[in-house]
This record gives C-alpha cells, sequence and structure tokens, in this order.
C-alpha cells in the first residue's frame, strides 16, 4: 500500500452491524464490518478496501464480520493465469454471439424489467423479487467510483437494439475489477451466468489488468459453488490473499485465521 492508499483508508471509520439473518446459511446469523464515510471512499480508497476483503452494494461497503463463523471469503482470479474448462468453453460458444455495449452507470425500464422477471424466477422469496424502482436503483445504480454497466443482446439484422438478454455492473479498481452483479433472462438451458464472468475476465485482461474480484464465496453453499468452478483462484483470509489448489487448502486456511 503506497502512501496516498494508506492515507486515503486512514480517513474513514469503521463499524460492525448488529446481527442479522444470514443470506447464504440457513439458521445462521450474521454481522458485516461497514467502512464510512461513504462519500470519502474514491476509486483509490475503493481500491484499498478490495484488497481487504470489502465489498459495495450501492453506497455500502462492507465485508463479514460474523462473532464465530468464517465461511464468507472474498475471492478473487488472477485472469493472466486462467484456464477455462469444458463446460465453460461451452457457455463461451453458446452465448459469443451476443452484442455487448459497455456504458456508464444508466437506468433503463427494460433493464429494471429484466431484473424483476430475474429475480423472480431466480431467488423468488428472497426478498429482492420484491424491489421497486427505488431499491433497484439504490442497489445498482448509485455509485460513487468507477462503474460500468454492459449490455448484452442478441444481435439485429438492421443494427436496431437487439432482444436483451442479460446486464452486468462492474466495478474498475487500480489492479483488476469487480463484478458487482449481473441479472439475466431466466430462460432454461442457458449458461449466462458463466459467460458473464468470462466476459468479465476477457475484459479485465484486454485492459491489462490483474484480477477479477467475485465478491464473497461460501463452500457450503450451493448458490456460490459456480465461483470455485473459475481456476486458479485466491481466497483473502488472516489479511492476506492465498492461492487455492483444493478444499484442503481451504480448510487449512480457514483453521489458521480462525486460531490467530
Amino acid at each position: 500500500m503506497n502512501q496516498s492508499q494508506e492515507t486515503a483508508f486512514k480517513t474513514l471509520q469503521f463499524y460492525a452491524t448488529a446481527s442479522y439473518p444470514c443470506s447464504y446459511l440457513d439458521g445462521r446469523t450474521a454481522r458485516s464490518q461497514v467502512a464510512t464515510p461513504a462519500h470519502l471512499i474514491d476509486a483509490t480508497g475503493y481500491s484499498v478496501l478490495m484488497r481487504n476483503g470489502f465489498r459495495r452494494s450501492g453506497l455500502f461497503y462492507y465485508r463479514p464480520h460474523c462473532d464465530h463463523c468464517q465461511a464468507c471469503l472474498s475471492l478473487r482470479l488472477p485472469v493472466a493465469d486462467f484456464k477455462a474448462d469444458r463446460s465453460q468453453k461451452r457457455a463461451w460458444f453458446q452465448h459469443a454471439h451476443l452484442k455487448a455495449t459497455v456504458s456508464s452507470l444508466t437506468f433503463l425500464p427494460e433493464h429494471f424489467a429484466l431484473y424483476q422477471r430475474y429475480q423472480q424466477a431466480r431467488h423468488p422469496g428472497g426478498g429482492m423479487d420484491a424491489d421497486d424502482v427505488a431499491q433497484y436503483q439504490d442497489f445498482l445504480m448509485d455509485s460513487h467510483v468507477d462503474s460500468l454497466l454492459v449490455e448484452f443482446r442478441e444481435p439485429s439484422p438492421d443494427n436496431a437494439p437487439g432482444v436483451l438478454k442479460m446486464v452486468s455492473i462492474i466495478d474498475q479498481l487500480d489492479d483488476g475489477m469487480s463484478a458487482v452483479y449481473t441479472f439475466y433472462d431466466p430462460e432454461p438451458g442457458r449458461s449466462y451466468g458463466t459467460y458473464s464472468v468470462l466476459w468479465q475476465i476477457k475484459r479485465a485482461q484486454a485492459c491489462g489488468l490483474k484480477y477479477l474480484y467475485l465478491g464473497y464465496w461460501v463452500a457450503q453453499s450451493q448458490k456460490m459453488s459456480y465461483k470455485s468452478r473459475f481456476r486458479p483462484f485466491e481466497i483473502f483470509t488472516g489479511q492476506q490473499w492465498h492461492a487455492v489448489a483444493d478444499r484442503t487448502d481451504i480448510a487449512r486456511l480457514m483453521d489458521e485465521d480462525f486460531t490467530r
């Protein structure tokens, strides 16, 4: 961490939230450590926070701070070393025809309609399936950092906008990119989620960046399992990043962190 980054980090204050129901493991409670004030967190400060295991949701910057659980692990991919497996290669070829358009964060009713369909089909009863426009904007359109919106559409023969299939929100960091959120058409037999990560890996590679940050991974959570299929990856534990070869490494690193 250089001097300007240290200065940016030291201007922030941190507090722990009260306990709330865990989103990933049934029957457990969770707490978060939150960085404030949000208006002082610029692109430089955010990059430092990301390297220290934080994450952004709207203007809320947080990392897990649970009393007796360390299941949530921040995960990132060293993009230069990434090797696609067979299923990932199939996902790429299945959707490589989609036209990607990169823009600044912009609210469009078409995007929100897709977001609603996605939440209602993929996460029914999770709370976000009832989000209104204001909640959607707070979650995905509010940002004080360098954020991008990527549309993925079916190609159109007359150059008119094709059918919208997926939207990704991405933050740009000084050492990589952060996959904030992706939502897509919940039609069966598709691999849009996998394709979005592959697209972001290629984007980071093309920009000469080192990492793609994929947020938190919970080994016991089925809905998080896709993240560990992108290899090699690193996890943040013990206040530093560690390369992971297999689940034995993860168990060892978590045990070491918990006993410190």
